[in-house]
């Protein structure tokens, strides 16, 4: 890769990574490409170089996010033991809440964005999720791997839900 190269894919995910701040923080139909500009601290015509529309930017960074989680869960089935699964991927994804809150903040406002690209998009990232933890239970002898991985997702939203609100009681166990 050449230093121009490297350059302009470092100045791209600087600006996703400034998207994805301001699109979590004030929501994707508030923010404006120049408030992702001025957090990128680059010229707002420098983000179309990289992608058309503010929509472009959103689902590049809705898909940076799901990667993210995929990622993190694939090294979980691919490493964890049966009996030690399901409280790995909780770890993994707690780690994930943690340390990149932004993205999971993005993904739960983009679940109410009804285009049709981005519920796409949404409906993409939480299959592959889904899929993953429902192959991953089967295959480990999960006993009603079905009911598992909804109740697995399903504590997955309310820990968004928990994070977002700032009421960590919601995620005791």
């Amino acid at each position: 890769m050449t230093k121009d190269t490297t350059a302009s894919v470092n100045r791209r995910n600087d600006i996703i990574s400034a998207a994805i701040e301001v699109f979590a923080e004030i929501g994707y139909y508030r923010a404006t490409t120049a408030q992702v500009a001025e957090r990128a601290q680059i010229s707002q015509p420098y983000i179309f170089r990289f992608f058309k529309t503010k929509e472009a930017l959103l689902l590049t960074a809705l898909e940076v996010s799901w990667t993210r989680v995929i990622d993190s869960f694939r090294l979980v089935v691919e490493t964890a033991t049966p009996d030690q699964l399901e409280s790995e991927l909780i770890e993994a994804y707690e780690q994930i809440l943690e340390s990149h809150k932004s993205e999971i903040m993005l993904q739960m406002q983009a679940q109410t964005i009804q285009e049709d690209v981005i519920r796409q998009a949404m409906q993409k990232g939480f299959g592959e999720v889904r899929t993953m933890v429902l192959n991953a239970f089967s295959n480990a002898g999960i006993a009603d791997a079905k009911q598992r991985t909804l109740v697995f997702l399903a504590i997955g939203m309310l820990c968004n839900i928990s994070t977002a609100l700032d009421m960590p009681e919601l995620k005791e166990r």
